[in-house]
């Protein structure tokens, strides 16, 4: 079952944003915060959240405060923000500063159930309209964003390239798929590239350094 955590002081929108999560996961189990304080009060009690929807504007939080106190606390939990902010100054300092993904709240119900999809799989959702930084697929600029990577991270990368899904990256690296989720997050957040779909493409442009290899569980024939 997958957990979600939504944060928002608005009872109507909570409402909302839940209905977008059950028609992605009709199953899903959702916990609901008004505040900070309180999301951070139901965090310590538990420890299975899949994914964190997150208001910028709250009782106890103004711009970032709110996200960055959860990411302070809980960096490995996923977190995107869902706004009626849409300035793309603030959606690229949300993702500059490790959001999972930004959901304008404009958003219809069956496009936020669709983006919150996209984050769960590990890829950044952001705003249709979303203009990436400047040379974000520049050659140079990939080959040297590709060296902030961890040497696990590009074992991941090098995996994503050569096609394999998640589940397999789990059982090739030997390491949890919400793990192997979180490392493509913070792979595509490190290049830039909003799209699992578009970082595999553009990699596939340049040479990976080669990560240490281990034998491969699969076969693809």
């Amino acid at each position: 079952m997958t957990t979600f955590l939504i944060i928002d002081d608005h009872p109507l929108f909570r409402e909302a944003l839940g209905n977008a999560v059950r028609l992605a996961h009709p199953d899903a189990r959702i916990l609901e915060a008004m505040s900070i304080a309180e999301a951070l009060h139901i965090l310590t009690s538990e420890e299975s959240i899949d994914l964190a929807l997150l208001d910028l504007s709250l009782p106890d939080a103004a711009g970032f405060s709110g996200f960055l106190r959860l990411r302070e606390t809980y960096p490995r939990l996923p977190v995107a923000i869902v706004s009626s902010e849409e300035d793309q100054n603030v959606v690229h300092e949300a993702l500059s500063l490790g959001a999972a993904g930004y959901l304008p709240k404009s958003t219809s119900k069956r496009e936020l159930a669709a983006s919150i999809g996209r984050v769960l799989s590990g890829s950044i959702s952001v705003p249709r309209d979303f203009i990436a930084a400047p040379n974000a697929g520049d050659k140079k600029t990939l080959e040297a964003r590709l060296r902030e990577l961890t040497p696990q991270q590009t074992r991941v990368l090098d995996l994503m390239r050569r096609g394999f899904q998640n589940k397999q990256i789990a059982l090739e690296l030997q390491l949890a798929e919400s793990t192997v989720k979180a490392h493509v997050t913070e792979i595509l957040r490190k290049l830039r590239l909003y799209s699992r779909n578009k970082a595999v493409i553009e990699i596939g442009k340049i040479d990976l350094p080669a990560p240490r290899q281990r034998q491969s569980r699969i076969d693809h024939g």
